[in-house]
């Protein structure tokens, strides 16, 4: 089962060198597609000099900052995986839970999901709640048990979601994933993962719920 890390990435100097090595280091079969959104830090110049001197990274540059949706949704044109995992440029999540997500595959799951609330983590109050939320209405719009919807650790079979045929641009990304995958009646299986929120230079905001919660409630009507 070959893998693809899809890695969007905005402005992360100074962890990306770290996350890619951890990617780089998993024990499977993989590629990595990166996804610069527009970054106006140093971290394109950071990610050319990777790809020039590894070969086994791919390196897309977006030419303006275009939104999470966008870069992910290239990365999804790009890969040639028979699964698609998202990770984030920070270090909020395990890589090493990647793992995880590709063991816990079987006959009956495409679709892995890792909950951050299957586990004792700390999160921001403010996030907790917005969280929960979003996950809450999700399961009553799509009749759903899940923890964690807003997760980014989602894997999924490349057929499933090219057949989703995703539209977002930004953050909302995260609930069409999801609400889409639900619709369509495939089943969701949660494992627990860990999370170490960032102090700071966090870039979802509160305009990114709202557009969350119009997401949620536009696909339960349309496709």
């Amino acid at each position: 089962m070959k893998i693809s890390v899809l890695i969007p990435v905005y402005n992360e100097k100074d962890t990306i060198v770290e996350v890619l090595e951890r990617v780089s280091s998993l024990p499977l079969d993989k590629e990595i597609i990166v996804i610069d959104d527009g970054s106006t830090d140093n971290t394109r110049q950071i990610l050319k000099e990777i790809s020039s001197k590894n070969k086994n990274i791919c390196v897309i540059l977006q030419p303006e900052n275009r939104g999470k949706g966008c870069a992910v949704r290239t990365g999804i044109e790009f890969a040639t995986g028979d699964y698609v995992v998202i990770q984030d440029a920070d270090l909020e999540l395990n890589v090493s839970d990647i793992t995880k997500l590709v063991e816990a595959v079987d006959e009956r799951h495409e679709v892995i999901y890792g909950s951050r609330f299957l586990t004792r983590n700390e999160f921001p109050f403010m996030n907790y709640l917005a969280n929960r939320f979003l996950t809450h209405l999700t399961n009553v719009f799509y009749r759903a048990t899940l923890t964690d919807m807003e997760t980014c650790y989602k894997l999924c079979s490349r057929k499933i979601l090219l057949e989703l045929q995703l539209k977002s641009r930004g953050f909302e990304i995260e609930p069409e994933i999801t609400c889409k995958i639900l619709k369509r009646g495939y089943k969701i299986k949660e494992i627990p993962v860990s999370y170490n929120p960032r102090k700071k230079g966090k870039k979802i905001g509160w305009k990114d719920g709202f557009r969350a919660i119009f997401t949620i409630m536009r696909y339960r009507l349309n496709a």
